[in-house]
């Protein structure tokens, strides 16, 4: 008999879309796939060389609990550098992703019956691992109209009692919305006054497209630093998904007891990724401004297209690689409508309902400009060919 903790816990939509897609693609289906939440880049070339490296060098066994010294420390000191925090290697915990450093993060923090707040839309497994730490995650919307942005005003108007953690997601999936330095600090001063803890995802920072631009919550507000962890990973930045390494930054004890529960789960993430991923905050980062300059293009063609296919209407993401696109106008639910296109034109999307928003579905960007104009084209067809479409020409 499955535990009572697991009674609300589904899989990941966009994992099993993803999934699906390929499976249609591998039978021989014109599959267009937009639900990948990962690059479509290569890791770069020194990045697999070290890697290469340590396996020759027989760096093959288990490794401290928290990563290698040299990794955590490379850890550190890009984030104090970007941050304006000082982060020591003690402060640094490193994952299988920033998933399980989340995972970890939630373990360690939440009390049976805490109140976690999050925004929505939200990234599909916040919820989940909320409640997987016996959480209850508390969510709050928020509106196109302000591009999606937390504010202050409705949090304050959230919290209870009960209240411990806030999540903030700057970049944020599936929007893209970038949290401006105003903003954190409202938000920063209100997690001192009520005594909130912060988990701020930042695995999206080094996406950011002009004239957004990235600001912790630590930067931003330096105080809430001591109550604030802040999860990144090399997975989206240096085009690495597969070799799980994520990290969480935040106050030694904190650390430490996301250490110890570490421990006693996956123990030490992969030796030869841990490597890897030394040689990719430390190498060259080129390969990263090649890649965001593509993603910027990209986002361009795909969300300037969506706009001129009435009645989609998309807002411009000011980072990540997500297009976030209102389809509230075709009368149906995102979920009926990303089976229809999934079935007859064969364009993948994810349906906003995983992310607490009906009325949306998420469109990744992480893909060719071939597949983002064949796309555009498909759905211009779709469109034309509906029955309301043919009434009002």
């Amino acid at each position: 008999m499955l535990a009572d903790r697991l009674r609300h816990i589904e899989g990941s939509p966009t994992l099993a879309l993803a999934a699906k897609a390929k499976a249609l693609a591998k039978a021989g289906k014109p599959i267009l796939d937009l639900t990948a939440g990962e690059p479509d880049f290569p890791t770069p070339a020194h990045i697999k060389q070290a890697a290469i490296q340590a396996i020759q060098a027989d760096q093959t066994r288990y490794t401290p609990v928290a990563g290698i010294p040299e990794l955590r420390a490379a850890i550190a000191t890009t984030f104090s550098r970007q941050l304006g925090h000082a982060y020591q290697p003690a402060h640094v915990l490193v994952s299988c992703g920033a998933k399980h450093s989340l995972y970890n993060a939630f373990q360690a923090l939440c009390q049976p019956g805490d109140e976690v707040v999050i925004f929505a839309p939200y990234w599909v497994s916040y919820p989940p691992l909320v409640q997987l730490a016996g959480g209850t995650p508390i969510i709050v919307p928020t509106t196109e109209a302000t591009g999606f942005l937390p504010d202050a005003v409705a949090l304050r108007a959230a919290l209870t009692p009960r209240t411990k953690i806030v999540v903030l997601n700057s970049p944020s999936n599936p929007t893209g919305a970038v949290l401006d330095e105003a903003r954190l600090k409202a938000l920063g001063a209100l997690a001192l006054e009520r005594g909130l803890i912060v988990i701020s995802d930042e695995i999206y920072d080094q996406l950011v497209y002009a004239p957004a631009r990235h600001v912790s919550i630590v930067t931003a507000l330096p105080q809430v630093a001591e109550r604030t962890v802040v999860v990144a990973g090399v997975s989206k930045t240096y085009s690495m998904t597969g070799w799980r390494i994520g990290y969480a930054l935040g106050p030694q004890a904190w650390i430490e007891a996301m250490s110890n529960i570490q421990s006693h789960s996956t123990s030490n993430p992969t030796s030869i990724s841990q490597y890897a991923a030394l040689a990719a905050l430390n190498g060259d980062q080129q390969p990263v401004a090649q890649m965001r300059q593509a993603f910027h293009e990209r986002r361009d063609r795909l969300v300037e297209g969506l706009n001129r296919l009435k009645p989609l209407r998309c807002t411009t993401p000011g980072g990540a690689f997500y297009a976030w696109c209102h389809v509230g106008g075709l009368g149906a639910s995102a979920e009926a409508i990303s089976a229809q296109w999934l079935e007859e034109i064969h364009v993948a999307v994810v349906p906003g309902e995983g992310f607490g928003a009906p009325g949306y579905v998420r469109l990744s960007f992480a893909t060719s400009l071939q597949t983002i104009d064949e796309t555009l084209q498909r759905l211009a067809r779709w469109l034309s060919a509906r029955p309301s479409a043919a009434a009002t020409r």
